[in-house]
């Protein structure tokens, strides 16, 4: 006589804050909420380095599909650059490959250095980096010796405030908070400021502090999710990150559908639909007059 396994129970959709600890990739983190929730359907928005801690937001179940939208929003981080010595990956993690005294810098330079970073840039990634090269990861070929040129990026750095200034010898180390649109390298600022200084500059410090509207403050280490994992209804999760619609019985039955909406000139999206309970039906975006769904979390 054989025995039913018994079906375990599905997790809650939601979000997972993680405050990622130093020297874990991304990758890690959510293997290890594989098993602290209980399921195979988890994935993360917006990769952060081994190097870094900080905000890592992780999305569980249904919640996955709200990654790709996630991981466009602001995002918020604490560095350290450190000038006078440049890497080969524009970080503490890699070697140094040339060193020039910053000693006589002045901060006044530096200020100005930073400033000429601020605002809407053209920025190159670090060879080291996941950007594909001919259907390839560029870190892949520059860690095979290959000399790989990235083309230039607009990226917005909407705020980079110097919080403080440490000279040693002929080292400088930069403390500052940096906040940028997505897709912005906190590792190739370093690299500019100390090009434009003329010294060389790296990363030696990177701790993320916000992704969107999720902030330190909601972020659990790996330790306290191990103790009690804390999920984010998804509903929350996306009533905090997007604009909100609310809809009668009827359209939320359309909605439910794929179906159309008449715009109502919330901007272009995402846009959280909400039922008449208050239930997470959709994401959408406006197309002129009318909307059109990104992800319908109903059916």
């Amino acid at each position: 006589m054989s025995t039913a396994r018994a079906k375990r129970t599905p997790p809650p959709s939601g979000l997972v804050i993680v405050d990622k600890p130093a020297e874990w990739t991304s990758h890690d983190v959510v293997g290890k909420l594989r098993g602290i929730a209980g399921t195979r359907r988890v994935g993360h928005a917006g990769t952060l380095d081994p190097m870094a801690t900080g905000v890592l937001v992780v999305g569980v179940e249904k919640a996955t599909r709200l990654l790709g939208h996630l991981a466009l929003t602001e995002k918020g981080y604490d560095a350290t650059i450190r000038l006078g010595q440049s890497t080969n990956t524009d970080d503490a993690e890699g070697e140094i490959i040339s060193a020039s005294s910053a000693a006589g810098v002045a901060e006044e330079a530096i200020r100005k250095g930073v400033a000429a970073l601020t605002g809407q840039i053209m920025q190159v990634p670090p060879q080291v980096s996941a950007i594909k090269v001919n259907g390839e990861r560029a870190y892949k070929r520059a860690r095979a010796g290959e000399e790989v040129e990235l083309k230039a990026r607009p990226v917005t750095v909407s705020g980079f405030e110097i919080t403080g200034i440490r000279r040693d010898g002929d080292l400088i180390d930069v403390d500052a908070s940096v906040t940028c649109s997505s897709g912005t390298y906190i590792r190739a600022l370093a690299r500019d400021l100390g090009a434009d200084l003329g010294t060389g500059g790296h990363l030696t410090y990177l701790r993320r502090t916000r992704v969107g509207p999720y902030d330190l403050s909601m972020a659990r280490t790996i330790e306290q999710l191990s103790a009690e994992c804390t999920i984010l209804p998804m509903a929350e999760a996306v009533a905090a990150a997007f604009p909100r619609r609310d809809v009668t019985a009827e359209e939320a039955g359309a909605v439910a559908h794929g179906g159309r909406l008449p715009s109502l000139g919330l901007g272009k999206g995402p846009i959280g639909v909400f039922g008449p309970d208050g239930t997470l039906l959709a994401l959408v975006e406006e197309h002129g007059k009318i909307t059109k769904s990104l992800a319908v979390f109903v059916s």
